[in-house]
């Protein structure tokens, strides 16, 4: 949700476009059915749709020095048409002409530069440098509504309005005339006769400038000015506005003296409006991850999709069940539900990351795991905090495990230590720590007999303890960082893996290695999963794949594209329906598990 105009509404009004990591997601409005454009190497920068709804072109961000592509998109068939590439560093925004003849691009802070691109023939017409030596960055790229050949680029204090002489490939910049007014210009809008455009600013107030004689014919609001900046506009028939803020405000103004007719308030700062079709709904896009629908007449909002906005740490469902399962991440843990997608339950703790949740077998609290070294329990339905342990580790708690009586919970800390509570009906104390890896705790597994657990860590040790008389009883060792442990359900050998790619096989009764199988061709294992017969296995990692195992024949049988960031964990729901996956960019993807029979 932090692109700005990131969220588009297609011209057909049925289905909504935004993009998540290196992927352009399409999704319809009624059916929430989602389908994905692949392509990009890196993150998604800026989408836009062309007027017919044609094409989509979607730009992305690369590394210093590189070449960053913009990607040309056939809507209906939803097939890549062509890779056009000659901005440096990454693609700042994009710009469809009226009758999409044209498409318009323009670079990033290292490249600097705007280009016509002719779409027919899929190549560059002409470039320029997009803003004055004088001036900053120009940011923002907008087409005339009626006109092929003029478009308008602004930024920071410039704002030019250009004209394409085709015949001699060249195309002529004036810049426009705002007086003494500095301002570093936000988004940019067009009237739909082509007579004025509007401009928002980081200042709060909107510029209205002429496009015939590119001179500035009045800004406002000139007293209450709108806070934290104008991020978002859109222009109605009617010649009223409506604006977004980096406040989180969506109102909507009287064209001739922005005065606010009707206002209300979003959660995060709104990066996109987007109209379905004149103008009688309108999508609002937050860059915390939420999307809101607007409906003109009353102007009430209604949230449609909502998210996380940061790595998502850990998924978990709860013993048994399907229905329900519940990710944790920066600020919040929320509980989700599984045939619906939709958020049941969010549990805000601003300001710290959720390392890890464990939902207990009695189904009566989440207990999570943070980075500031507290372990806290909430009440699954409603998120009332229960009980909270103070000081549980010193460098943040890594990883949570409660045994199956729901009476004992097993903590890792980023110090190495791991420490055993006795929760009791309203107290909590600590039984025993112990103290033998030297670096952060992992992942935690317990035995179903509550006698025995199993710690990873990134001290390259991976151990078995016993838990009733609190001693070492095996100890493995690798050249890795440990990451991830499964217990198979038969409970006579343990899978690791980590950051050497390689899934590890081990005998629990002496700890000596079974077998070794390559994981991943490239990047790290993060989360493992096996099912409860113990016939199949899930990794997932730093190479973006959901891959299914074989147990026995240690063997890949289904691999799963679809994360654009690293994996971090990832699930097999009990009933074997789905598995879950949830990764660095945000996202939570839901899998259809394999039919194996």
């Amino acid at each position: 949700g932090h692109i700005i105009c990131g969220l588009v509404c297609h011209p057909d009004k049925e289905h909504i476009l935004y993009p998540l990591g290196c992927t352009v997601v399409i999704q319809e409005l009624d059916s929430k059915k989602q389908t994905f454009l692949r392509g990009h190497t890196d993150n998604v920068s800026c989408i836009v749709v062309s007027k017919d709804g044609v094409y989509v072109a979607s730009g992305q961000v690369t590394f210093m020095g590189f070449k960053a592509d913009i990607i040309l998109w056939d809507f209906q068939k939803e097939e890549l048409l062509a890779r056009l590439s000659l901005h440096k560093g990454n693609v700042e925004d994009l710009a469809f002409s009226p009758n999409s003849r044209y498409l318009i691009s323009l670079g990033g802070q290292d490249d600097g530069s705007v280009v016509v691109w002719d779409v027919a023939k899929r190549e560059g017409v002409c470039g320029s440098p997009a803003s004055p030596r004088s001036a900053g960055n120009a940011t923002v790229v907008v087409c005339s509504s009626c006109r092929d050949e003029m478009f308008v680029t602004a930024g920071n204090g410039t704002i030019r309005v250009w004209e394409l002489d085709l015949a001699n490939r060249k195309i002529r910049p004036t810049e426009c005339q705002i007086g003494k007014v500095k301002r570093l210009m936000m988004c940019v809008r067009m009237a739909d006769d082509d007579n004025v455009f509007y401009v928002g600013t980081s200042s709060g107030d909107i510029l209205q400038v002429n496009t015939h004689n590119k001179v500035m014919t009045e800004y406002g609001p000139q007293k209450k000015k709108f806070s934290s900046g104008v991020t978002a506009l859109l222009v109605l028939k009617t010649g009223d506005l409506i604006v977004g803020t980096g406040g989180g405000v969506v109102a909507l103004c009287k064209g001739s003296n922005y005065k606010i007719m009707k206002q209300i308030q979003v959660h995060g700062a709104v990066t996109s409006l987007t109209r379905r079709g004149q103008g009688h709904q309108v999508f609002v896009g937050t860059n915390e991850c939420q999307i809101y629908r607007i409906n003109y007449t009353e102007f009430k909002e209604e949230l449609i999709a909502a998210c996380h906005n940061e790595a998502v740490h850990d998924i978990v469902f709860p013993f048994g069940s399907s229905k329900v399962f519940a990710t944790c991440s920066k600020n919040d843990i929320r509980v989700w539900h599984t045939p619906e997608n939709r958020e049941l339950l969010r549990i805000i703790v601003p300001n710290v990351t959720c390392h890890a949740i464990e939902i207990m077998r009695d189904g009566r609290s989440i207990i999570s795991a943070w980075n500031d070294g507290k372990i806290r329990a909430f009440t699954p339905e409603t998120g009332r905090l229960m009980y909270m342990i103070n000081h549980a580790h010193s460098l943040g708690v890594t990883a949570i495990a409660a045994t199956s009586d729901s009476k004992r919970i097993i903590s890792g800390g980023g110090e190495g230590q791991v420490r055993i509570w006795e929760i009791g009906e309203r107290t909590h104390k600590l039984v025993e720590v112990l103290k033998e890896h030297v670096c952060a705790v992992s992942c935690i597994k317990i035995k179903k007999n509550d006698q025995e657990c199993v710690t990873t860590s990134l001290d390259r040790t991976c151990i078995i303890w016993d838990i009733v008389r609190f001693v070492r009883k095996q100890m493995f060792l690798a050249n890795t960082l440990f990451k991830c442990v499964c217990y198979h359900p038969e409970e006579y050998q343990i899978i690791t893996s980590g950051t050497d790619r390689k899934v590890a096989y081990w005998e629990v009764f002496d700890g000596s290695p079974i077998r070794e199988v390559e994981g991943s061709v490239s990047g790290t294992i993060n989360g493992m999963d096996i099912t409860s017969d113990g016939v199949h296995f899930v990794t997932g990692g730093d190479d973006h794949l959901v891959k299914l195992w074989n147990y026995d024949e240690g063997a890949v049988t289904h691999v799963g594209v679809g994360h654009s960031g690293n994996i971090t964990r990832l699930k097999i729901c009990p009933e074997k329906k789905y598995i879950v996956s949830v990764s660095a960019d945000g996202a939570i993807l839901l899998w259809k598990y394999p039919d194996l029979r």
